[in-house]
């Protein structure tokens, strides 16, 4: 578990992540992403993940938000055998939130053994009897399952669109000196499903996103952690807003604009401003959870409310992440993620 280890955080900052890693690939300009190969895992490279974030709501109206997160992280640098060769631990988080509660588990899991993996086509993503997968080619449509203490959901996905490559037509740079992943997101999906809470299910509906990263070294050395921004816009049009923050204080910026239609268009800098307005104090951090979001290009400019400030994930790499609403010159739905707050 050694691994796991190196990216637990703590002291404020995200170990492992902002470390030199030779051996591993790297995300470098120029190269295009390939379906379904990218749908898939990518041995050689240090760590990535499939993450799905999902705005719902009940017949009532009431609103509810659900997780689901696999990482894949590699042991080793060079080629992964199989078996217990494989080279890889994988790391699953879930949780199911409501305007009252934030419910969310952790599993770990060893590659190449069964008890999780990826397969690019037919895709399948799973860890134990969590699982992401479509039932025939490509992502257009996904069923999602988990379960933990005191929550599950099985949840029906459907986009009529493909993926969108975030950052420069999927390379998405993370620093001034460089650091990058690669990134593309399916940010169109419609949901029908249920959620369990405590044994009561409940019918629900609403929007997901689904983001693909992968990196070698996915930040700076000086570097702590972000605060990501994941937006529905009015007419179908999505906004991915990121922020990561440096102990110099000279935090770096950037996001894309997505049509209605799909295309993705980079947002530089200077076009952006991602500012708190408000804090929470929480047992284990204090952070904030409402903020001002800004695109001039755009004429955005809105601010953010969560559905439940206490939506902290108290798993060996804490962070908060929870579903948000906003309003402003838009209104909308979608989620926060910020890490590296912890105590």
């Amino acid at each position: 578990m050694l691994c796991l280890a190196s990216l637990s955080a703590g002291a404020g900052e995200i170990r492992g992540l902002g470390r030199n890693a030779p051996g591993y690939l790297t995300a470098t300009p120029g190269v295009e992403l390939a379906f379904p190969r990218d749908y898939g895992a990518h041995p050689g490279f240090r760590v990535e993940w499939w993450y799905l974030t999902a705005n719902l709501h009940d017949r009532a109206g009431a609103a509810y938000g659900a997780q689901w997160t696999l990482f894949r992280v590699g042991l080793a640098p060079g080629p992964e055998g199989t078996g217990w060769e494989s080279g890889a631990i994988f790391m699953g988080h879930a949780a199911a939130t409501s305007a009252s509660e934030h419910l969310f588990a952790e599993t770990f899991a060893r590659g190449g053994i069964g008890q999780a993996g990826v397969s690019a086509e037919p895709f399948e993503a799973f860890i134990d009897d969590w699982s992401m997968k479509a039932p025939g080619e490509g992502i257009s449509r996904l069923s999602v399952a988990a379960e933990g203490n005191g929550f599950s959901y099985k949840l029906a996905l459907t986009s009529e669109k493909g993926p969108v490559a975030q950052g420069d037509r999927g390379y998405s740079q993370k620093s001034e000196t460089g650091q990058a992943s690669y990134y593309f997101s399916e940010p169109f999906y419609a949901v029908e499903g249920e959620i369990r809470l405590h044994g009561k299910p409940v019918r629900v509906s609403g929007r997901a996103w689904m983001d693909r990263e992968w990196s070698g070294q996915y930040l700076a050395p000086e570097q702590k952690g972000w605060d990501w921004f994941a937006l529905h816009l009015p007419g179908n049009e999505k906004l991915m807003l990121f922020r990561l923050r440096s102990v110099t204080g000279r935090n770096f910026l950037t996001g894309n604009w997505i049509s209605a239609t799909g295309e993705s268009q980079q947002l530089g800098p200077g076009d952006i401003s991602i500012e708190p307005l408000a804090e929470t104090r929480l047992e284990a951090a204090t952070l904030p959870t409402r903020w001002r979001l800004g695109v001039r290009s755009h004429g955005l400019d809105i601010e953010t409310a969560p559905l439940n400030p206490s939506s902290w994930m108290g798993t060996r790499f804490p962070y908060w992440e929870g579903p948000i609403s906003f309003s402003g010159s838009h209104q909308g739905e979608g989620y926060l993620e910020m890490t590296g707050y912890s105590q």
